[in-house]
């Protein structure tokens, strides 16, 4: 899961929106009708059981037992949701990812930055050490690497994303999820780079960021420092090959159809439908399952990918505005229309 805030799943679950809102047919979502919302249904099931809010549990019930054709499918959510516009578009849509990386179980010469798992005395309800003192050598000794990667951007975007998967010398493939963070505030990176006026804001990617950091190692490791927030792992060794990383519901989350969310705004678990616009236009039915410490508004998203190079060249340059229209059981959708 990505940079994950500590809070009750609980809570973030059942937690009253903001009562701000719009209520729309579903005629007014745009290629509504022309999704696969057989596909959304799965993905909308490998989380529902965790919704244990009262208005959802009867229909994550009568969802299990639903028909999986598209035509059921679409029928569901039709009936028991109403799409609700929260906050005031539009919509800001960035990507994620999974990397695949190489990396080695011991330090070598080509392998030299660590990925570590969480220090046992770290507590997240309290600031930590910056990013600048970890890797300064602050846990070096302490048994505490799950790996060496060849390179320090690596280890930052590894952080960023929140998961990965890592090839290793021996021959092994391990994955690694999130596993706690430092307690200290994230700080763009890009927009840094904006402010000391070496890009403007619609030339910064996630491409361009690791180019300039690997044309300039030395500043490259300071403008990583200006980002205090330090991500740790763990490994997830019972996680098949096939199944996508861990979200923030603690089940697996699917390619083009999660999404991350701010879940003061959204539940976690609810489907979500996107009309992102920019040079690769998306209208889908995705679900709730992730958060990111970046992700923050009602109408704010981030999208997940997938796996591999292909999936990081995608989602890196996804920087564009849309709409976003979460849809809710019916009695929760009316409740947070203004009265009158």
């Amino acid at each position: 899961m990505r940079l994950w805030r500590a809070f009750s799943l609980a809570v973030a679950l059942m937690a009253p929106l903001p009562a701000a809102a719009q209520m729309l047919e579903f005629e007014a979502l745009e290629g509504w009708q022309e999704d696969d919302h057989a596909a959304a249904l799965t993905t909308f099931l490998a989380t529902c059981d965790l919704i244990d809010a009262p208005d959802w549990q009867p229909i994550c019930k009568l969802a299990a037992d639903m028909p999986r054709d598209e035509a059921s499918a679409r029928s569901f959510f039709e009936l028991f949701f109403r799409p609700v516009v929260i906050g005031q578009p539009p919509a800001l849509f960035t990507g994620y990812y999974e990397p695949e990386l190489n990396g080695s179980p011991v330090r070598t010469p080509r392998f030299a930055w660590p990925i570590y798992r969480k220090p046992p005395e770290l507590t997240e309800s309290q600031p930590w050490h910056a990013r600048a003192v970890i890797d300064g050598g602050l846990l070096a000794g302490r048994g505490l690497e799950i790996a060496w990667l060849d390179d320090p951007i690596d280890v930052y975007f590894l952080q960023i994303q929140g998961s990965g998967r890592i090839r290793m010398t021996d021959g092994r493939v391990i994955r690694v999820g999130y596993g706690g963070k430092n307690g200290q505030p994230y700080r763009s990176i890009g927009q840094e780079l904006v402010r000391r006026g070496v890009y403007t804001m619609d030339q910064v990617s996630a491409q361009v960021i690791r180019a300039w950091v690997k044309r300039n190692p030395g500043p490259g490791q300071d403008l990583m420092n200006h980002n205090p927030s330090y991500v740790f792992f763990r490994k997830l060794s019972d996680l098949p090959a096939d199944k996508g990383p861990i979200g923030a519901m603690g089940r697996s989350i699917t390619t083009l159809r999660s999404v991350a969310i701010d879940p003061v705004f959204t539940p976690l678990g609810a489907p979500v439908w996107i009309e992102k616009e920019g040079g690769a236009p998306l209208r889908r039915l995705m679900v709730a399952q992730d958060t990111g410490g970046a992700i923050k508004g009602a109408q704010r998203a981030d999208i997940f990918y997938g796996t591999g190079n292909q999936a990081g060249e995608d989602a890196g340059t996804v920087k564009d505005g849309g709409r976003m229209v979460l849809l809710l059981p019916i009695d929760r959708a009316y409740a947070l229309l203004p009265e009158g």
